[in-house]
């Protein structure tokens, strides 16, 4: 999830990240490259992970710009640490993700020069592309249309992929089960009891009578389509490139990748402050884009409930995820109204 962090690598120093990345672009390149020069600073983008941009010049005269990401727990920022629980931190995962899954199947993803994971002296640092574009909060609602119908492409792609089970234990992907849904609305409960009296009695009340008739929520995700999904597709986790021919459209921070229902991404992708008629042409842009792609393509009306489902569990999950209130985008007091307002609406047409 991206945040204001105070994670670094400052203390990691510049000979033993020269080394490091030596070896790295040397695997990448198939053959003994050394680095010349090597500039370091903070990155723009932040992260809940320690992050910076490399300037790299090779004894070839080749200059590189990349992004150097610690996604193991000393690269975790403080907020991280208290904001993220603890089970689904697997420092393996966004590194397994590119390799073995988004350098052979994403075009659009970074391009992944390599990684060290080294479980004896708990570093896990990743080397990627530094993307030109900009965040997508940034531009309008033509290119967020242009980027769910893209979201839709790769959700159909990954969900052919015959070995995508495979690739996913592979890359350590968190697994959307009837368990994981269970969690979150057991932890939600407890956390906003907790925020007596910030959360009103009746709102609690409400909130209550929502978990009470979950499990048909449960059983309606556990009926969607599976594919990869990224977990926290916000707009501020998505750049966009707008000049290049197709629109590049390329998510960072795959720290939460997952086999489950691409909904769940577009759940996320729509939930800014959006009014309601913009967040459906949102989803009608990605439900368009299914069929030509010969995607799951369920009527207007049925893929919006799915939808509305999916929504309500993005909520719930905020609600559930720490006791801390700023350790999710918005506020739990934006997520509370969201599970109240989706979630009634849910339960009285299921």
């Amino acid at each position: 999830m991206s945040e204001s962090s105070d994670a670094t690598t400052a203390k990691i120093d510049t000979a033993t990240l020269r080394t490091a990345l030596e070896e790295v672009l040397s695997l990448y390149f198939g053959a003994p490259r050394a680095i010349e020069e090597l500039r370091r600073c903070p990155a723009w983008y932040r992260s809940s992970f320690a992050l910076e941009e490399l300037e790299v010049k090779l004894d070839d005269g080749l200059t590189l710009h990349l992004l150097f990401k610690d996604v193991g727990l000393q690269g975790l920022s403080e907020v991280g640490k208290l904001g993220k629980p603890a089970f689904l931190h697997d420092p393996l995962r966004e590194i397994e993700t590119y390799r073995q899954i988004l350098v052979s199947h994403l075009p659009d993803a970074a391009l992944c020069y390599g990684a060290v994971a080294d479980a004896e002296s708990g570093r896990y640092w990743l080397f990627l592309e530094k993307v030109r574009g900009v965040k997508l909060p940034e531009v309008g609602l033509d290119t967020w249309k242009r980027a769910a119908r893209w979201l839709a492409a790769m959700h159909t792609r990954f969900a052919r992929q015959p070995n995508l089970r495979d690739l996913a234990a592979a890359s350590h992907s968190i697994r959307y089960d009837g368990d994981l849904y269970r969690l979150w609305p057991r932890r939600a409960q407890a956390f906003l009891r907790q925020m007596e009296p910030a959360v009103p009695a009746q709102a609690l009340e409400r909130f209550d009578r929502l978990v009470g008739g979950y499990d048909q929520v449960i059983e309606r995700l556990l009926s969607l389509p599976v594919t990869l999904i990224h977990g926290e597709l916000y707009g501020d986790n998505v750049l966009i490139r707008e000049a290049a021919d197709p629109l590049r459209v390329c998510p960072v921070d795959w720290e939460m990748t997952a086999l489950g229902p691409g909904l769940l991404d577009l759940a996320a992708l729509i939930a800014g402050d959006w009014t309601e008629e913009e967040k459906r042409a949102m989803a009608l842009a990605y439900h368009d884009e299914l069929v030509p792609n010969n995607g799951w393509a369920p009527d207007v009306e049925e893929f919006l409930f799915a939808l509305d489902c999916c929504r309500l569990h993005i909520a719930v999950q905020w609600l559930g995820w720490s006791k801390r209130e700023r350790s999710a985008p918005h506020g739990r007091h934006h997520w509370l109204a969201e599970a109240l307002r989706v979630g009634e609406r849910v339960l009285r047409t299921a």
